[in-house]
């Protein structure tokens, strides 16, 4: 400031002489007259005042401050982008695995990872790595699996499957049974044919390519319809065994309602080895289809042989043709407590198995009613016939034959 100062004053008393061409110098009497002022100099821009610099700098503070206020905000709000998107790549890696458990285990109660065996594991962590495009490691302890035992079985899925060719038997076996056997008869079906495998290795098997009979609770038909008559004694007291053929018999009445209707089953049980003696089916559970079942196993009696019929007290065995044909043939007739299905257990056991092989979970959609008989009729037969029975090892008929009862 000083120093402008003291150029201005400097300034302010220089004067120039502008001569021209052929002009003389000025002469001592000619004073000032042949003098020309000389222009100022060019003053510089006033100089802003001490209060505008300091509302200046005032003004660059606040803008500083609302930048970095605004820089802090914006990684606050990249901060809480990068957790959402982990969040959603952790919750997404968890829908991955819960759907991939469902897939190895089904919907039942206990899939989650930890049910699983290491292979199954290590299946899971290789798929779900490939279909969310993420590193397997960071899956592993998701799982729960070592990255040692992870690769381990990677490893061990690249060699030969030892297990191939008796798989193939097994659900070979498993079809021709219209899937109703489980590992036991799969096993003794295997032996049978000289196919040397422990029942735990067809088992784990089975287990693993989702080779299960299908399970359902049955809804049971009651033809109980009051004291009619006077009821037999029970003879059995729950004491299903018998010594030789044709000394107890049970029998019962079961519904089976499909899309078409309800067909009604009437058998006869042998309670020596489980054969089904005889039996009728119908759109009706009627007298006639008691009577008539009772009149063909009476017709396979030999000589002598006058077994006991026990029943539950349904209303079919307390009527006079029922009776009758237990008199004509010699037959003792034999009922179960009221309301009391373990009194006749064995057929209620029968029952229970040809639902669950026959019936349960499975669609008769589109199956007209005689259709339907005859795939029930049809069962019966393989039953006796050829069905593995685990107690012997054989179907019911081959032991016979075994023990020449019959021919």
């Amino acid at each position: 400031m000083r120093n402008w100062k003291r150029q201005m004053l400097a300034g302010s008393k220089e004067t120039h002489v502008t001569k021209t061409p052929g002009e003389k110098p000025p002469t001592a009497g000619e004073g000032k007259t042949g003098v020309e002022p000389s222009t100022p100099a060019a003053m510089p821009p006033a100089a802003a005042g001490p209060r505008d610099a300091a509302g200046l700098a005032d003004a660059v503070a606040a803008l500083e401050k609302r930048l970095a206020e605004t820089r802090a905000r914006l990684d606050e709000l990249d901060a809480d982008v990068d957790r959402q998107r982990r969040e959603k790549r952790e919750l997404d890696i968890e829908i991955a695995i819960r759907k991939g458990v469902i897939e190895l285990l089904g919907k039942e109660p206990g899939a989650v990872p930890e049910n699983l065996t290491s292979r199954e594991k290590a299946i899971l962590v290789k798929q779900t790595s490939e279909k969310l495009g993420v590193t397997a490691r960071s899956l592993l302890p998701v799982v729960g699996i070592a990255r040692s035992t992870y690769h381990y079985q990677l490893r061990a899925m690249k060699r030969p499957d030892k297990d191939s060719g008796l798989l193939e038997l097994v659900r070979e076996a498993f079809e021709n049974s219209k899937r109703r056997y489980g590992y036991k008869r799969i096993h003794l079906e295997l032996k049978g044919m000289g196919i040397v495998a422990s029942a735990k290795r067809i088992m784990r098997l089975m287990t693993r390519h989702g080779l299960v009979p299908l399970f359902k609770s049955a809804k049971r038909y009651s033809s109980y319809k009051g004291e009619l008559t006077k009821a037999p004694k029970n003879l059995v007291n729950r004491d299903f065994h018998a010594e030789a053929p044709n000394r107890l018999w049970v029998t019962d009445l079961t519904e089976f309602s499909i899309p078409a209707g309800k067909a009604y089953l009437s058998p006869v049980i042998d309670c020596y080895d489980g054969l089904p003696v005889a039996w009728t089916i119908g759109t009706s559970p009627n007298a006639d289809l008691a009577n008539g079942m009772l009149a063909d196993a009476c017709s396979t009696l030999k000589d002598g042989e006058k077994p006991i019929i026990h029943s539950d007290r349904g209303c079919h065995y307390r009527w006079p043709e029922w009776i009758r044909i237990c008199k004509e043939h010699g037959l003792t007739r034999s009922m179960s407590a009221k309301g009391c299905s373990p009194d006749n257990a064995a057929a209620e056991g029968f029952f229970g198995r040809l639902k669950q092989e026959f019936f349960h979970k499975r669609s008769f959609a589109g199956v007209t009613m005689d259709e339907f008989i005859g795939m029930l009729d049809e069962y019966m037969v393989w039953y006796r016939d050829r069905r593995i029975k685990t107690e012997f090892g054989m179907s019911i008929m081959d032991r016979r034959r075994g023990l020449g009862l019959v021919a």
